[in-house]
């Protein structure tokens, strides 16, 4: 075999690494994206595959609502070509951190590429509870990388097109299992108000929160628990759902008091670590969609979901 000039290798090299749609600068990655929370950095992820470095500032079972920034952030900032917010309160802090780091990234507040809702005379931050409006992030998020990576467009838009049909197809059987609940069940009682979105989509009634609030950092008065316990009983609510990420003592002591089970804990404001059931978006939203279901029906329903 005749063996090629060095320079003919070099171009040969330079030349197959150009064809490659998800080939670029360091570690593989053409373009760096900061995200806030767990539930933004797998949306990016999923859109920007290989292409795209993803720098996660908060870490799985992380609360958004108390997250204090290190200097870790704001140097990953400073670098970022990107950077994707949730929006709302729920990481506010950003604003701060983004000032202190300085930095020319263009800034993405996924908030509002999609259809939000009022609560507590506030806009729900948690919109990712609706798949829909993850849909609707996704395409924000497939924009946004094509603006800062012109050369990946077709591959942020195949990726985007294929994400896009799983969470269609996710909406579809949450949907079809949450209707197998009979509609006076479909009552629920949870951490905190982190649930609107997902409870508006698919027919389901908050009763109440242990802690009324749509953050985290507020605290429930003695008058308020008392409330739900009585709320509890008077709607025959079946369990009280926990979230995975937090205490649960409060919510043992209703469920005693109110005579309600303690149903299987949910994904609210983060994402789980590895082998959790909880990691990426769609087994968060499976996994809550399975223990609301079975907690309400008092285990008669159950969901199913293809791979």
């Amino acid at each position: 075999m005749r063996r090629l000039p060095p320079l003919l290798i070099v171009l040969a090299l330079a030349v197959a690494a150009g064809c490659g749609d998800d080939g670029g600068g360091t570690g593989g990655a053409s373009v760096t994206a900061v995200a806030t929370t767990t539930q933004v950095a797998d949306l990016v992820s999923n859109v920007g595959g290989k292409r795209v470095g993803v720098d996660n500032i908060l870490p799985p079972n992380a609360d958004p609502h108390d997250y204090e920034p290190r200097p870790s952030d704001a140097a990953a900032l400073s670098d970022a070509d990107v950077v994707f917010s949730s929006g709302g309160d729920l990481d506010g802090w950003l604003d701060e951190v983004v000032d202190s780091a300085g930095g020319d990234a263009e800034r993405v507040t996924l908030i509002d590429s999609v259809k939000t809702v009022q609560g507590d005379d506030e806009t729900d931050p948690h919109w990712w509870q609706d798949p829909r409006n993850a849909i609707l992030a996704v395409a924000a998020i497939r924009d946004a990388l094509a603006r800062a990576d012109p050369d990946g467009r077709a591959g942020y838009e195949r990726r985007a097109a294929a994400y896009t049909s799983t969470l269609r197809r996710l909406d579809a059987e949450v949907a079809r299992c949450i209707s197998e609940v009979p509609a006076a069940k479909r009552k629920l009682v949870t951490t905190h108000d982190a649930l609107g979105y997902f409870a508006d989509r698919y027919g389901i009634e908050v009763i109440g929160a242990v802690i009324p609030s749509l953050s985290t950092q507020a605290q429930p008065s003695a008058r308020d628990v008392a409330k739900l316990v009585d709320q509890i009983e008077s709607e025959g609510v079946e369990a009280i759902f926990p979230e995975a990420a937090l205490s649960q003592k409060l919510e043992q002591a209703i469920s005693r008091e109110a005579g309600a089970e303690v149903g299987g804990e949910l994904w609210a404001d983060t994402l789980g670590p590895e082998g959790s059931g909880g990691a990426t978006y769609v087994e968060a939203v499976q996994a809550n969609a399975t223990r609301l279901a079975e907690g309400m029906s008092g285990g008669r329903v159950t969901c199913s979901f293809s791979r």
